[in-house]
């Protein structure tokens, strides 16, 4: 007796019934999704009036050069201690304990000398602080 032999065939996929699925999904979440219409939306915005300035707070600009040399409002201070640093903080603030230390140092300087100045400010009762930087050239705002 002589058997024929079966060939193997190469297993298939059915992809219909996976589109059907996935289709029926997308049905569901288009009919079950809400929509937002902002243009409903009834508001009034407020107006604003660009002639008036508002007052801006004093500011005291801590300048640190590649030396580590101090000038506050553009006057040098002797020395380098923090103590002399604070002491001239001080009475750039003229008691204003809201005014704005900008310190603007030198890509050189040290950075002992930075943290100086920020430990100065902080015995001078000013914690309001930002650092100045320039905008490299070529570069887009």
């Amino acid at each position: 007796m002589r058997f024929r032999r079966r060939r193997s065939e190469d297993p298939e996929i059915n992809l219909i019934p996976f589109i059907d699925v996935l289709l029926v999904v997308l049905i569901f979440l288009m009919l079950t999704t809400t929509y937002s219409k902002y243009a409903e939306l009834q508001i009034t915005l407020p107006t604003a009036d660009a002639e008036r300035l508002r007052e801006r707070p004093a500011e005291v600009i801590v300048n640190v050069t590649a030396e580590g040399r101090y000038l506050v409002n553009s006057k040098p201070v002797e020395g380098r201690s923090v103590d002399l640093l604070a002491l001239e903080l001080v009475s750039a603030a003229a008691g204003r304990t809201d005014a704005v230390v900008i310190v603007s140092a030198d890509a050189m300087t040290a950075h002992q000398a930075v943290i100086n100045v920020l430990d100065a400010a902080r015995r001078a009762g000013l914690g309001r602080l930002t650092f100045a930087a320039q905008v490299p050239e070529g570069a887009t705002r």
